[in-house]
């Protein structure tokens, strides 16, 4: 019988080595996998935000971009009116604001109503007439009345001392990224009145009313 040399013995296999005809590629490929995981988890939300701003754009070009934009607090519509010193802002990108009454020397008391326009283009905020740019108890363009803003219109309680100069400032049209500041004098019958301020700028489609209602002390 023929002798046969004993087989060699193989080396141990270091830790962590791959073992013997074996490929080490899948355990280098991973770090790829989880790279392109999350290339398109990224993309994903980035496609979900656009649809999201495309969905906001499209809601606001059917309801109008002459809406008000929702804050947090009033409204600004006639059931919810704002305080003095807070804006209604549009959706087209015409801000108003409608300031703290001033009490002066002379017994009367001096508000700004502050238009600023971020809209693309020029804005009429007067209308087309400085006889109908304002009014005391009528629908106008800014409409300043005793009375909340639920109320009916009437004619008494305050009255507008500077209408012309109110109407004169507001008259002209308003450029892109203009601003103008329409002082209004009031006088009223008695401490304590409520005053409410109504603005509706004009606009070849539609825009909302907006409503300041505070009290003359």
């Amino acid at each position: 019988m023929t002798a046969h040399p004993p087989t060699p013995e193989q080396p141990p296999t270091p830790a962590g080595d791959p073992r013997p005809g074996t490929s080490a590629a899948p355990a280098a490929a991973a770090p790829g996998r989880f790279t392109g995981c999350g290339a398109a988890l990224l993309a994903a939300a980035v496609l979900a935000c656009l649809g999201l701003v495309g969905l906001h754009e499209l809601e606001r070009g059917i309801d109008g971009y002459g809406q008000l934009e929702e804050t947090s607090g009033a409204d600004g519509g006639v059931a919810d009116p704002l305080a003095v010193g807070r804006t209604a802002r549009y959706e087209d990108g015409l801000k108003v604001t409608v300031g703290a009454p001033r009490r002066g020397a002379d017994g009367t008391h001096l508000i700004t109503v502050t238009y600023r326009n971020d809209t693309d283009g020029e804005q009429r905020i007067g209308g087309d007439s400085a006889e109908t740019a304002v009014s005391e108890y009528g629908e106008a363009p800014l409409v300043v009345r005793a009375g909340r803003s639920l109320d009916r219109h009437t004619s008494g309680g305050v009255r507008w001392s500077n209408r012309g100069e109110s109407a004169a400032a507001l008259l002209p049209p308003l450029a892109e990224d203009g601003k103008r500041t329409v002082p209004v004098r009031l006088t009223a019958d008695r401490t304590g009145t409520t005053v409410t301020v109504e603005v509706r700028p004009p606009d070849d489609g539609y825009r909302e009313a907006a409503y300041w209602e505070f009290t003359l002390d």
